[in-house]
């Protein structure tokens, strides 16, 4: 997703990337360097007593923006709205969806279209065109992933840039770890996290973004790991992965075991 922030006139800056959670921004205005924090969210992480490290999520500003962007197009997409407010009205709009999609093509198909909708026209054709190529995909999927831990917090919760190994022995520092997906955890269902989720994320950005993806949810701990630059093999294991116990679609339908039925 492209920001774009506009000063009037625009301080020098260099922007460099790293390993970090964010990108950091090198201004000689601390006043500017202000107004550009103050509209990303952010994850530092924070020590716990035993020792080990968490991820902790700071809301920014524009948190609530995407959400109600991403509502929206969910509510022209099924056709009505929830009535619930916030996050968990999105949960139970995202699980209408699927209900109104029979398959799972057509679930991902519907999920495609909302992604793609989110972005200005002609955005994602230049990005193919002129971005995905250079330095064979590296610098795109570097990119792409520093966007995502930038705006997609609100969604999946605590996330940090990470390295990834790619099948040529290559490493690039082009992964995104979530510690523990909000989406799953919110929906628990295996059907809301492969159709609406993981499959069409994976469609989006390799055919309109040229940026092969493949990510990796774990069902155990809900964390998820994206990697920018490496293509999805043809069998899939995750989609046939079995129905989560605390999946209320399941104990409705009384299913102790086998594949979720919304997958």
């Amino acid at each position: 997703m492209a920001i774009l922030l506009h000063a009037s006139p625009p301080p020098p800056m260099t922007i460099v990337f790293s390993n970090s959670s964010y990108s950091r921004l090198n201004l000689r205005s601390h006043d500017f360097r202000r107004r550009v924090r103050c509209r990303i969210s952010d994850s530092s992480e924070v020590k716990l007593v035993d020792g080990a490290s968490k991820l902790e999520y700071k809301p920014g500003v524009l948190d609530d923006f995407f959400m109600r962007s991403f509502r929206n197009k969910l509510i022209e997409e099924v056709g009505s709205d929830s009535e619930k407010p916030g996050y968990t009205g999105l949960i139970e709009l995202v699980k209408l969806l699927m209900l109104k999609n029979r398959t799972r093509s057509a679930t991902s198909d519907a999920a495609v279209r909302i992604l793609k909708s989110l972005f200005p026209p002609l955005i994602l054709e230049l990005y193919k065109l002129l971005i995905s190529p250079l330095a064979q995909g590296k610098i795109a999927a570097l990119m792409v992933a520093r966007v995502t831990v930038l705006t997609c917090q609100w969604l999946m919760g605590p996330c940090k840039v990470n390295v990834i190994d790619l099948p040529n022995g290559e490493s690039w520092d082009s992964g995104v770890f979530v510690e523990k997906c909000q989406y799953l955890e919110e929906s628990k269902c295996v059907g809301v996290c492969i159709n609406t989720c993981k499959l069409p994320t994976q469609t989006f950005f390799k055919d309109y973004m040229g940026v092969p993806l493949l990510m990796e949810p774990n069902f155990k701990d809900y964390s998820c790991q994206f990697k920018f630059g490496v293509a999805p093999p043809e069998d899939d294991g995750n989609v046939n992965e079995p129905c989560l116990e605390a999946c209320s679609i399941a104990g409705r339908r009384k299913i102790a075991s086998g594949e979720c039925p919304m997958a």
